[in-house]
């Protein structure tokens, strides 16, 4: 493969284009990869593909086929790499984990593979493939060497996600995530607290914590004023509400293990933590729980859920799960919707099981009909929309508080901003109300989304 330099001189501001599949972290990563290239070599980040000078994908391979969908983006690319020279191709994320040195052989046309924890080295990679006119490679797990190389947080509204961990030590027998992102490292908090102070700083009211398993955050403490141990992410939130100016934390992803007391008693006593939990259950039937290596029964899990409504009356809770595990019967996954009747769930995202490469489940005997998982997938979504219909109707006629994030998508002057349950709301209002909460009032419901009539803005107030 022949790499090629940097566009310079007759282009003193390139433009990079990234292309992120997955989650948040996903997304927070690739902001990170924006402004690491922005302060090294002047990167103008574009959403047109065709005239970027860098090309980056920052992938993912929790779900199926996620190989297949890279490897296709690329075939894309080789044509307009070979277009335009100085142009460059990067892969990022779980997938470059995954495949290594074996993707530069798939697809030669890359110039530099990096991980989720080497995407500071990112400029530095650059100009390795530069200089040697091959593919350069770094996928190591360097503890949290990123997060103390990234440039300073830069807010683009008044919302930001804030990574503070990463990896995770599950080990989920389904999931790929510990060995793309390598065990779990927190943050220490002060980096954190620092992070997130910078980020109010630029009029961001609302904080959404990231981690493959947030709620095992377990930062060092080593404050000015001498206090040492650890924070967890209880104690981590009780601190972040005491920033004036932030008035609304949200957290994900969790795992029922670690849904602790603190954070129950949390969710009791700090009215800026929002009113939404996103807990991922996987599946109701204690056997598959097990088979997936859990850690937790269908018992234990109603019970947290129990408990955390008991003293946020009003939460919204949201699920994942996975149908058509390896083995599962229809008793299993009448155990499934049985404890969606129980735990009542506003929101879920359901996913069809399958196989990821090198984990434990991929070498399970899978009995289960493709015909089969179809029927029960349908039929689990078609009891959760009841679920959310339900929920939806409630909010008829009450009063949100909704941070305004945007111009609505549905144009025509109006405002749309998210609850504190984490549902879009459109109302018509001033653009002066951009960045700022506001209370509304419900007028309608929709599938997607809600509408409502503007009552009064709300500043420096727990929202």
């Amino acid at each position: 493969m022949t790499a090629v330099p940097f566009v310079t001189g007759s282009n003193p501001s390139p433009r990079v284009y990234i292309k992120t599949y997955g989650c948040q972290m996903n997304e927070y990563d690739s902001a990170k990869m924006a402004d690491v290239l922005a302060r090294s070599h002047g990167y103008r980040r574009t959403e047109h593909a065709e005239e970027a000078d860098l090309l980056l994908l920052n992938t993912c391979s929790v779900r199926e086929k996620a190989q297949e969908k890279v490897f296709s983006e690329l075939g894309r690319w080789k044509s307009w790499k070979a277009e335009k020279p100085g142009r460059l191709i990067g892969v990022g994320g779980c997938v470059a984990s995954q495949e290594g040195e074996d993707l530069a052989r798939r697809a030669p046309m890359v110039d530099v593979i990096f991980g989720p924890q080497t995407l500071h080295r990112l400029p530095e990679l650059l100009e390795q493939a530069r200089a040697r006119r091959a593919p350069a490679v770094d996928i190591r797990f360097p503890e949290i060497e990123k997060f103390d190389n990234l440039p300073e947080p830069r807010a683009e509204g008044p919302t930001a996600y804030v990574s503070i961990m990463e990896g995770c030590s599950r080990y989920c027998t389904f999931c790929i995530v510990p060995y793309t992102r390598g065990e779990e490292v927190s943050r220490p908090l002060d980096d954190v607290l620092a992070e997130c102070a910078r980020l109010v700083e630029q009029n961001v009211h609302e904080i959404t914590l990231l981690g493959q398993n947030v709620n095992a955050y377990r930062g060092r403490i080593h404050g000015h004023t001498g206090e040492q141990g650890t924070c967890d992410l209880a104690l981590l939130i009780d601190h972040l509400a005491q920033l004036d100016g932030l008035e609304r934390i949200r957290f994900m992803t969790s795992h029922p293990v670690e849904f602790s007391d603190s954070l129950i008693k949390v969710y009791a006593e700090q009215p800026k933590l929002a009113s939404f939990l996103h807990l991922p259950v996987q599946s109701g039937s204690d056997r598959i729980l097990a088979m997936m290596k859990r850690g937790h029964t269908r018992a234990q899990y109603l019970e947290k859920i129990k408990r955390v409504r008991e003293v946020r009356p009003d939460l919204s809770l949201s699920s994942d799960f996975i149908v058509g595990f390896p083995t599962e019967t229809e008793d299993d996954f009448q155990a499934t919707l049985d404890l969606v009747e129980h735990a009542q769930f506003d929101t879920a995202f359901c996913f069809l099981y399958s196989p990821r490469p090198g984990t434990p489940a991929a070498s399970l005997r899978d009995t289960v009909s493709a015909d089969d998982r179809q029927r029960r997938l349908q039929a689990l979504q078609a009891r959760l929309r009841e679920q959310d219909d339900r929920f939806r109707q409630k909010l008829l006629g009450t009063v949100q508080r909704v941070l305004v994030e945007r111009p609505s998508v549905r144009g025509a002057g109006q405002l749309a901003g998210r609850t504190s349950s984490n549902r879009w709301l459109n109302f018509d209002g001033p653009a002066a109300l951009l960045g700022r909460f506001a209370d509304v009032t419900v007028t309608e419901v929709l599938r997607n989304s809600l509408r409502g009539q503007w009552v009064q803005t709300v500043d420096a107030v727990a929202a």
